[in-house]
């Protein structure tokens, strides 16, 4: 595991409000990038599908005041390594336990966005002696395709196109796609801001994003089969936050959700979308911190 001196394509700095070291660590042979702020009781945040740690960029300072925030990109997303993977939900929660090892971490609440919900819901059930609580916002569910309604993302999961040709479309006739992308998500459109645009399209146009992201797609009927099924065995005190205007998994979404996992709490998030940590981060990281009190 190395600190701050990361190697030459990593920047040295994640730029939110304020500037944060960015680290990495070497997991299973892979090196994983992440912030890691504060003191307190260790809180993992993990992004959504095509994401990276900006989407928690709200959170490090408010956050680090009571707790340890630490932000990894996923593997095969973002700064960290996207390696020839096939992208199994297993892979992805073995990266984060192996991340947890390297960072000497028994345990820790896992508080995840979209796919990093996903992604939390499996630690749980597969290590659940590693995780202590469950924040899921705006989670995978079960049925993806059945429940998802956005026809762009819809589009997005059916898609024939081969790797090579998406490659091609994300240089150059990509950032049509990514506002249009980022307009389905986000709820309040004056946030979509030419630099949360410009940001958006240098994530992805990273070398070999587009392998990772059709890797991970083809890997969702392996959520529905081994995951999306033990819904109801999951055991820790769980909060589901999730954005009243969400347009790619409506309120009710969120709701079932609740309902399948043993007394978990929802709570819905007005004037938000897909990603309400980003857009109303006041009331989520209230809504956090609340619910992490002893």
């Amino acid at each position: 595991m190395s600190g701050c001196a990361a190697p030459p394509e990593i920047p040295r700095w994640f730029d939110g409000f304020q500037r944060f070291p960015i680290r990495t660590a070497s997991v299973n042979g892979h090196r994983i990038a992440y912030l890691d702020e504060g003191q307190g009781p260790p809180l993992i945040l993990l992004h959504g599908y095509g994401g990276s740690m900006w989407q928690w960029e709200y959170q490090q300072l408010p956050l680090s005041r009571q707790f340890r925030v630490i932000t990894p990109d996923l593997i095969g997303s973002g700064l960290s390594d996207k390696p020839p993977l096939d992208y199994r939900p297993e892979e992805l929660i073995e990266s984060i336990r192996g991340l947890m090892d390297a960072l000497g971490l028994p345990t820790a609440t896992l508080i995840g966005n979209s796919m990093g919900g996903g992604v939390a819901i499996g630690m749980a059930l597969t290590h659940p002696d590693r995780v202590s609580r469950l924040v899921l916002i705006d989670s995978l569910p079960d049925h993806v395709r059945e429940r998802l309604v956005s026809p762009l993302m819809q589009r997005a999961l059916n898609t024939s196109v081969p790797a090579w040709l998406a490659r091609f479309g994300a240089l150059f006739v990509g950032n049509r796609t990514m506002e249009a992308v980022l307009k389905e998500i986000i709820y309040d459109h004056t946030l979509v801001t030419p630099a949360v645009l410009d940001r958006s399209n240098r994530n992805r146009q990273r070398e070999d994003m587009i392998t990772p992201l059709m890797s991970l797609r083809d890997s969702l009927p392996l959520w529905e089969q081994h995951f999306a099924p033990k819904l109801k065995e999951i055991r820790h005190p769980t909060l589901i936050l999730w954005g009243e205007q969400d347009r790619l998994f409506p309120p009710q979404v969120g709701r079932d959700l609740q309902t399948t996992i043993p007394q978990a709490r929802l709570i819905m998030i007005p004037e938000a979308g897909h990603i309400p940590q980003w857009e109303q981060p006041q009331v989520v990281n209230r809504h956090i911190t609340e619910f992490l009190q002893p």
